[in-house]
């Protein structure tokens, strides 16, 4: 070993070094992925479960997530709830998805051998004080128990059977042995308001979209079909709908009714739903056309949304109506799927300008704004700066490993 180098100092100089790179350049945080769905669909004996997830809408809830467990049971104990109507059956399933995460080694490792949650029933606001939570106890030999607050006295505690799916810590799916009883999502569910859709799109906005509407049989028949269990209708106002007319004239059939259709989503969307969540929206024409998408990106910028077809990009403008289980908005412009028309490709980027005339060829070029250029210059100036750092201090650790 040469004079004065210890280990210790390599080590140190080469810790240096990479805790300066992971300082500087951090590694992006990995995004968070799961879709219940999928999940659930590797499981056969999960598929009514599943199923339901979907009509009642809680798949998407619980995909928006992301800290959730979710009680799952088998197809034998969905029977119990056949009975039920579809919004009641949304209560008692919402029961089961507990908004925090409940992995089996954490079950089992509980404090106190027993903890409350909130389940989904109770975050949304649907259950009245504390009906909405979910007990969960641990027994001496591993056995786990839940039950819903407001349960009968005579309710059989649903057990926990296996651990399903777990992703640390965003979603655990657990499998528990029957349906958790509870008075208060069981109790019946009134069911929406009667809507005139027509009447409702007329008052404001979508007077020349709702003609449309109620001019074609098979779409009106469609909307108000699907209007009760979720729909979220994006409606050209006037102006759109006139500047769109000469297209619409020429269309064929076919095509006018899946343009129509395309303007409405099978779910309802509430507006602080599309103002927080980005990503692709399959509509009623992506039902009706099978070997068709469809569909169209919804992106949010603030308080900014909007549709972009790939064709036309258009804005929500204005909410007629946001009531679970309809919304209604207007939107900028009327929507033209890429199936039906000419598809806009973006503008190729403009080519950068040689470093001579960055610079400039004379004294006379005009510096009457140069804070473009002070901008780039600091942003590129950052990774060379690192870049020599970092050599001169690899350089400085190689001259310490010459030395030992």
């Amino acid at each position: 070993m040469a004079r004065g180098c210890h280990p210790s100092t390599v080590l140190a100089a080469v810790v240096v070094v990479a805790v300066a790179v992971a300082t500087v350049a951090p590694t992006p945080a990995a995004a968070k992925s799961y879709n219940i769905t999928k999940i659930l669909a590797a499981h056969p004996e999960f598929s009514k479960f599943n199923e339901m997830l979907s009509k009642t809408r809680l798949a998407y809830d619980i995909n928006r997530r992301q800290t959730i467990t979710v009680l799952a049971v088998d197809n034998s104990a969905m029977a119990s709830l056949d009975h039920f109507t579809l919004p009641t059956i949304r209560h008692i399933l919402s029961l089961h998805i507990l908004v925090d995460y409940y992995g089996s080694k954490k079950l089992h490792q509980l404090s106190h051998g027993a903890t409350a949650s909130s389940s989904m029933f109770q975050a949304t606001g649907s259950a009245p004080g504390t009906t909405g939570y979910v007990n969960i106890t641990s027994h001496k030999g591993g056995k786990i128990d839940f039950i819903s607050e407001d349960a009968d006295e005579t309710a059989k505690p649903s057990r926990f059977v296996k651990s399903v799916k777990e992703i640390p810590y965003d979603i655990s799916v657990l499998q528990v042995s029957s349906v958790l009883s509870s008075s208060e999502a069981e109790a019946p569910v009134p069911p929406p308001a009667p809507v005139n859709l027509t009447e409702l799109l007329s008052k404001k906005y979508c007077k020349s979209f709702a003609s449309l509407l109620a001019a074609n049989a098979e779409v009106f028949r469609s909307v108000n079909e699907t209007k009760d269990n979720g729909l979220t209708l994006f409606c050209p106002v006037d102006s759109a709908v006139a500047a769109f007319m000469p297209a619409y004239k020429n269309l064929t059939a076919k095509a006018k009714t899946a343009i129509l259709l395309y303007h409405a989503v099978p779910d309802y969307f509430s507006l602080q739903l599309l103002k927080s969540n980005n990503g692709m929206a399959t509509t009623l024409a992506t039902a009706s056309e099978a070997k068709k998408d469809y569909s169209y990106d919804v992106q949010n910028n603030g308080e900014t949304v909007t549709l972009e077809t790939r064709v036309v990009t258009a804005s929500v403008t204005a909410t007629v109506v946001d009531s679970e289980p309809l919304a209604v908005y207007a939107v900028s412009k009327f929507l033209q799927p890429k199936e039906l028309f000419k598809v806009v490709e973006a503008p190729a980027p403009a080519p950068e300008l040689s470093k001579k005339h960055k610079k400039g060829t004379d004294d006379t070029a005009d510096s009457s704004d140069d804070s473009g250029d002070a901008t780039a210059v600091k942003a590129d100036a950052a990774p060379a700066v690192l870049a020599r750092w970092v050599a001169a201090a690899a350089t400085a650790v190689a001259g310490l490993l010459l030395m030992a």
